[in-house]
């Protein structure tokens, strides 16, 4: 695993939460490598959209505007429907099993509540769809845009609403009944649909600010 990844496993995993500052000094001392590497690895970050590097202040991690989270939504909602069509298109591969047994410990974390469990289940499922699609591009595309999302936080903190992981799991079977029927239309709009209501949920608590 380079630097890159562990610096930015740290941020997507919630060590840094938004706004956190990111020092230089910090971690440099925590990977034991000198500043110069930490200093590429935080412009690379920035580039990908999830630290801000200010002048003279300091470096900290980047949280999204709402209009941003709309938008990178969105680009989901396309990329993960294309995907699903894609991958109902396919017929009986892997990806179908692995999505079975996804949707089973689903119904346990939900029964127990269990949203950190939960939150792991979901970046399986939709990372088995993306992957499933067996579409380099997209995959390349959408793994930059889930970074910048750091969509892994926003799951954790929409499941531990009432009534939320149910109501997610039961759109999953949804998406996993029109894949297995090979119908790629309805799974792309059972896709699609699944992703506004996620966007819905994460937008109703969001406080970030409008531009």
């Amino acid at each position: 695993m380079t630097l890159l990844d562990r610096v930015r496993g740290l941020i997507l995993g919630g060590d840094f939460p938004p706004g956190a500052p990111l020092s230089e000094v910090f971690l440099a001392q925590e990977f034991e490598v000198s500043r110069t590497p930490i200093r590429e690895t935080l412009k690379q970050l920035q580039h990908e959209g999830l630290v801000e590097i200010r002048p003279k202040v300091g470096t900290f991690v980047r949280e999204p505007s709402r209009r941003e989270i709309v938008e990178m939504f969105q680009l989901k909602e396309s990329f993960e429907g294309l995907a699903a069509g894609l991958l109902a298109r396919r017929g009986k591969v892997r990806e179908i099993a692995i999505l079975e047994r996804n949707i089973e410990e689903s119904d346990e974390a939900a029964a127990d509540q269990d949203a950190a469990r939960y939150a792991e289940l979901v970046h399986e499922f939709h990372q088995t769809i993306i992957r499933g699609a067996d579409n380099h591009k997209l995959m390349e595309h959408y793994e930059r845009l889930m970074n910048q999302l750091a969509y892994h936080r926003l799951v954790l903190r929409t499941a531990e609403r009432p009534g939320r992981i149910s109501a997610s799991t039961a759109e999953h079977r949804t998406v996993l009944e029109m894949i297995k029927a090979k119908d790629h239309f309805g799974a792309e709009a059972a896709m699609r649909n699944h992703v506004y209501a996620s966007s819905r949920e994460v937008l109703t608590g969001s406080r970030a600010d409008g531009d």
